[in-house]
C-alpha cells in the first residue's frame, strides 16, 4: 500500500509478544543523519512502549543505507540478538544511484534474515525530493521506524 493511503505510524498492538526479554538491534545509516536519527528515535520509542528493555535494544551505525546489509549480518550472526531493525533513507538524485542501493539493500536484507532465521526489518525510506522523506519520518505519513519496529514486534510472534 502506497505510503500516501496509509500512516506509517498507525498500527493495532492488540496481537504483539512479549518483548521484555527480547533483544533488538538497530542499523542506522548516518548519511541523511537528521532523517534517520528521527526514524531511529521512533523505532526506540515504539520498542520501549511495548515492553522493550532499554538496555536490550543496541543501535550501531553505518555509513550509508548500502552498508545496512553488512551491517544487519554483523548483528544477526549473534545468537543473542532476536530481531534486526535497519534503517536507512535513499532520495532520488541526478543519477540512478537510487535504484541500485534500493534493490542491493533489499535483497541483501532479505538474504540475512533467510540466512539467520530471524526477523532483519526493512526501513529504508525511498523518495523523490527530501521533504517526502521528512513526510514519513515523523511528519503527515508518520514515522518509517515506528512501523519497522511493529513489524519486528509482529514478526517476533509469528
Amino acid at each position: 500500500m502506497a505510503t500516501a493511503l496509509k500512516n506509517l505510524s498507525d498500527y493495532t498492538s492488540d496481537q504483539f509478544v512479549d518483548i521484555s526479554e527480547k533483544k533488538f538491534g538497530l542499523v542506522v545509516a548516518e548519511w541523511n543523519r537528521a532523517i534517520t536519527d528521527t526514524l531511529a528515535q521512533g523505532a526506540y520509542e515504539t520498542l520501549l512502549k511495548h515492553g522493550a528493555k532499554a538496555e536490550n535494544v543496541f543501535r550501531n551505525t553505518v555509513p550509508g543505507s548500502f552498508e545496512l546489509t553488512l551491517g544487519a549480518q554483523l548483528l544477526a550472526q549473534h545468537e543473542e540478538i532476536d530481531a534486526v531493525i535497519c534503517l536507512g533513507v535513499v532520495i532520488k538524485g541526478e543519477t540512478k544511484h537510487d535504484d541500485y542501493i534500493c534493490h542491493a539493500v533489499a535483497q541483501g536484507l532479505t538474504t540475512v534474515g533467510l540466512k539467520f532465521n530471524k526477523p532483519v526489518i526493512f526501513g529504508l525510506v525511498t523518495t523523490n525530493t527530501e521533504e517526502q522523506a521528512w513526510d514519513r519520518a515523523g511528519g503527515k505519513h508518520g514515522n518509517k521506524g515506528v512501523e519497522a519496529a511493529v513489524t519486528a514486534i509482529h514478526m517476533l510472534g509469528f
